[in-house]
C-alpha cells in the first residue's frame, strides 16, 4: 500500500491520504472543490465547485501516474439534488465512454460548506 500526495490538489484536512494505491488500482479520496493555490472554492457555484473538484482528483491521480480515462468508479456527493443536472452536465466533459460507474447523492452538508464532493477508483494505465 503506497500513499499518494501531490501539492497540485489540495491537502487533506484531516487523518486520510490524498489516495492510496494497491496492486493496479487508486483509491482517491473525496475532493472538495478547493482551488490548492488560493485555499478557496471557486467562484460561480456548482458547475465552478464541479470543475475544481474533478480538476483536484486528476492531479491526484497524475500524481499515481494514471488519469480520469482510467476511472472505473466514482461517488458524487452533493449538497443538494437541485444541483445534479449542472453536475452532470459538467461531469460529462471529464469522462468518454465507457463511463465509469457511478453513484450520486445528497448528504445534509459537506465539509467547509462546499456544493459538491467527488471520490473516484481509477486504474493503473
Amino acid at each position: 500500500m503506497k500513499a499518494i500526495s501531490t501539492s497540485a490538489a489540495p491537502a487533506a484536512i484531516g487523518p486520510y491520504s490524498q489516495a492510496i494505491e494497491i496492486g493496479n488500482f487508486v483509491f482517491c479520496s473525496g475532493q472538495l472543490p478547493i482551488d490548492p493555490a488560493t485555499g478557496a472554492f471557486p467562484e460561480g457555484g456548482i458547475e465552478a465547485q464541479t470543475r475544481q473538484s474533478l480538476k483536484n482528483a486528476a492531479a491526484i491521480l497524475e500524481a499515481a501516474g494514471t488519469d480520469l480515462h482510467h476511472v472505473v468508479k466514482t461517488t458524487v456527493f452533493l449538497a443538494s439534488m437541485d444541483d445534479f443536472a449542472t453536475m452532470n452536465s459538467v461531469y460529462a466533459e471529464a469522462f468518454a465512454e465507457p463511463f465509469p460507474a457511478r453513484s450520486a447523492v445528497a448528504v445534509k452538508t459537506l465539509p467547509k460548506g462546499a456544493l459538491v464532493e467527488i471520490e473516484c477508483v481509477a486504474e493503473k494505465g
